[in-house]
């Protein structure tokens, strides 16, 4: 057994909706990622408690990032288009995928935080699709080793009452408020998951640790849309 003596290290992974309707905003998306990179790069004490996964979702997951080192990375590869809006396919990667990267993380002698799911999605799961079962498997912390808290992003015609249902507390899911420009809106996401990452990683050097969430710029919290 390997002694977990290499630091504390906090998993993040963006689950990035690559459904044909985010056709207009994958750009913008792509474009945050990028400036969150560059905004890594200058808080390596930061960077350094953090692994960083991108995952694409439609119909299946592709895995555009993983468990990346943000201070070593290359540019991140692009989030594309394509095909329809899997929720219950996203939950069912991650439920084999986190435990089996907590595993691996520890095998390496880190000790592991909670790790952290930030689903960005611009619609609504595809219709007659139970994903709400593989959502209460993931996040049920008998069954799923490192069950994630999920900060759930809502744009456009995402439904305020789903993007409630996928967070894991109802003060980590957000809708953009009517009348903001989507792309702005991407941008103010970004921005804040980017203060969020570093906020976070800061914290795990201190004697209490915490995942912390800022509510975007022009987001409302989707439990006070009525």
């Amino acid at each position: 057994m390997i002694e977990s003596n290499r630091g504390h290290l906090l998993p993040v992974y963006v689950l990035a909706d690559e459904s044909g309707s985010m056709i207009h905003h994958i750009d913008d998306l792509n474009d945050g990622l990028r400036s969150l990179h560059q905004a890594l790069l200058g808080e390596p004490m930061a960077a350094a408690k953090v692994r960083f996964s991108v995952l694409g979702f439609s119909d299946d997951v592709i895995e555009r990032v993983h468990l990346v080192d943000l201070r070593s990375a290359n540019e991140f590869p692009l989030l594309t288009t394509r095909g329809m809006t899997s929720y219950a396919t996203a939950f069912e990667d991650l439920i084999s995928r986190i435990p089996a990267d907590i595993q691996g993380l520890k095998a390496e002698g880190y000790q592991v935080h909670r790790p952290a799911v930030f689903l960005f999605s611009d619609g609504l799961p595809n219709r007659g699709e139970d994903w709400r079962d593989a959502h209460r498997r993931l996040t049920d912390r008998q069954l799923t080793l490192g069950a994630p808290n999920i900060i759930a992003v809502g744009i456009e015609d995402a439904d305020a009452q789903t993007i409630n249902a996928v967070a894991t507390q109802p003060e980590f899911g957000f809708i953009v408020n009517k009348g903001v420009e989507v792309g702005d809106a991407i941008a103010k996401f970004c921005t804040a998951l980017t203060r969020s990452v570093i906020a976070s990683g800061r914290s795990l050097g201190s004697p209490n640790p915490q995942l912390t969430v800022d509510k975007p710029e022009g987001f409302t919290v989707a439990i006070d849309v009525i």
